[in-house]
């Protein structure tokens, strides 16, 4: 019984130090406090938590390269200015009018439609952003009883490199790019996008990985040409 119990305190005080928070004040000292959301969450549940914080910032990055290097887009989208349409398009919902009805591989694919006349930033991102929501179950926060699809964050994965191969080869009638992302011009190179493209990837496999391993799963792995790519299934796809 007593160590029973010694064991129940032992859980017990390691769940409130974990539920404990430190950060800095405004005059520089450090201050200490109690999240009782912790006390609900495992280390993968914080672990999911800063892996899909960090992928929605990364696509915000990207978004506002993309803004800053096609900025008729947020102009065809009628938006008063680059931030206004940031702030649309990570406002929390995916379903703009614009797009009629499509959503994640459906948006992301109509952005390079030649007949799409919209802004093609807002579409591609709205369709990558729809799957990275549905990959994390349309949650913000991850407790102990939530679970995620490791196939899900793996096809997420890769149709984000599927809308950056479609970002760089995509053109219109006049053999320019429909978006304008990295340039390759050897006296003024630009491969931010690739790099910041490359680390949202790297996150979503990483977690892949932590899920499947966690749950004793295997993803199952899609070999596609990119020059035929499909925008892989995210949000059809059940828990298991």
């Amino acid at each position: 019984m007593r160590i029973r119990l010694a064991t129940l305190l032992l859980v017990l005080t390691t769940s409130l130090l974990a539920a404990c928070a430190t950060r800095f004040g405004s005059d520089g000292q450090k201050e200490t406090r109690f999240d009782p959301r912790y006390l609900a969450k495992t280390e993968i549940d914080r672990v999911i938590d800063t892996d899909r914080t960090e992928v929605k910032a990364g696509l915000r990055r990207i978004a506002e390269k993309l803004y800053k290097r096609n900025p008729r887009e947020w102009r065809k989208g009628g938006q008063a200015s680059m931030d206004a349409a940031l702030d649309r398009l990570f406002a929390g919902r995916v379903d703009f009018p614009e797009l009629e009805g499509r959503r994640e591989g459906a948006a992301a694919s109509f952005a390079f439609s030649p007949n799409y006349q919209g802004d093609r930033v807002l579409a591609v991102m709205a369709g990558l952003l729809g799957m990275v929501y549905a990959a994390f179950e349309y949650k913000d926060d991850f407790y102990v009883l939530d679970d995620l699809n490791e196939q899900k964050l793996y096809n997420c994965a890769r149709n984000v490199e599927i809308a950056v191969w479609k970002m760089s080869s995509t053109r219109n009638g006049n053999g320019e790019p429909l978006l304008l992302s990295n340039e390759l011009d050897a006296n003024n190179p630009n491969l931010s996008f690739e790099r910041e493209f490359g680390r949202v990837i790297g996150l979503l496999d990483f977690l892949s990985r932590v899920i499947a391993d966690k749950d004793g799963r295997t993803i199952t792995r899609f070999t596609q040409s990119l020059a035929t790519a499909v925008f892989l299934p995210v949000g059809a796809l059940g828990i298991k």
